[in-house]
């Protein structure tokens, strides 16, 4: 990084309370070593729809970055650049922007997207920008993994409420997901006990079943399903029902992971796939209740 004069920055995919703070020391940071360093609005969204032929219009989708712009980000969470689920390597050619429509990206012929990375690129190149930070989750960081392999440098910084960014062992927005959670099922005590009621409680983890796992643990409920454990429905309500009967409030409650399977069952999802071929998870957690 010692030569790098010009940083860019972005953060994608869900908001966290981390975010700001994050942005907030990475400027810091850079300014202290000498370097400017670029915001991208929107995420990926914001490289993609960045015109070099028309720099009128930058302020759009970037900003730059300073000590005094961020002095007070940390006081609010979430990303005051903004997020998006946009990624470069697989946009509709229905969603590019007007500028791209008439450029040679040609659409895939099975999956109708385009791949515009050679115009990210050019707007690294536009804006001068000489590495990128990129702030998210699995998906966020698939994509700044293929700018590295491009040639472009890159630094991920894990952001992700799952805990699941492979060969990380803690993610921003994790901690808060399961103190969160932990509140919600301490709360949930109360009206589970007073109705004497088996409580089912579905949390974040599409292949990763650490958010049920943790806050299962130090909420201490009866019983935690993660996504990486098929589950039997049959034995868990028996075992539900015996924790009931042995609660002297004759109640129980248990976690579950959104992305967690019956046994021989698929995962709930609903929707149309986004840029990183998800759907929408949840249900699960309502199934099992029935």
């Amino acid at each position: 990084m010692a030569a790098v004069r010009s940083l860019g920055i972005l953060t994608g995919g869900g908001d966290v309370p981390g975010l700001n703070p994050c942005i907030k020391a990475v400027v810091d940071r850079a300014v202290d070593d000498g370097m400017e360093i670029i915001g991208f609005r929107r995420g990926w969204a914001g490289p993609l729809n960045v015109n070099p032929d028309d720099p009128s219009e930058d302020w759009r989708w970037v900003m730059r970055l300073n000590k005094a712009v961020v002095r007070k980000i940390d006081r609010s969470g979430g990303t005051f650049l903004h997020t998006s689920r946009t990624r470069p390597s697989t946009v509709k050619a229905t969603e590019l922007p007007a500028f791209l429509r008439d450029a040679s990206f040609q659409p895939d012929p099975q999956t109708g997207t385009v791949d515009i990375t050679p115009h990210v690129l050019r707007v690294m190149h536009h804006l001068k920008i000489d590495g990128l930070i990129a702030i998210g989750g699995d998906d966020t960081l698939s994509y700044a993994a293929r700018l590295h392999q491009e040639g472009f440098p890159v630094v991920a910084i894990p952001k992700t409420m799952d805990n699941d960014v492979y060969g990380t062992d803690y993610c921003i927005g994790f901690s808060t997901a399961v103190t969160r959670s932990v509140d919600f099922i301490t709360a949930l005590r109360t009206p589970s006990g007073s109705h004497e009621r088996i409580a089912i409680v579905e949390l974040f983890g599409r292949n990763s079943g650490e958010t049920s796992l943790f806050a299962a643990y130090l909420a201490n409920v009866d019983r935690a399903i993660i996504s990486e454990v098929p589950f039997d429905p049959e034995k868990l309500s028996a075992f539900l029902l015996e924790d009931k009967r042995a609660n002297p409030s004759n109640y129980a409650i248990m976690t579950i992971s959104e992305g967690a399977t019956i046994v021989g069952g698929e995962i709930i999802e609903t929707g149309e796939a986004d840029a990183y071929g998800h759907r929408k998870l949840g249900g699960i957690g309502q199934i099992t209740g029935d």
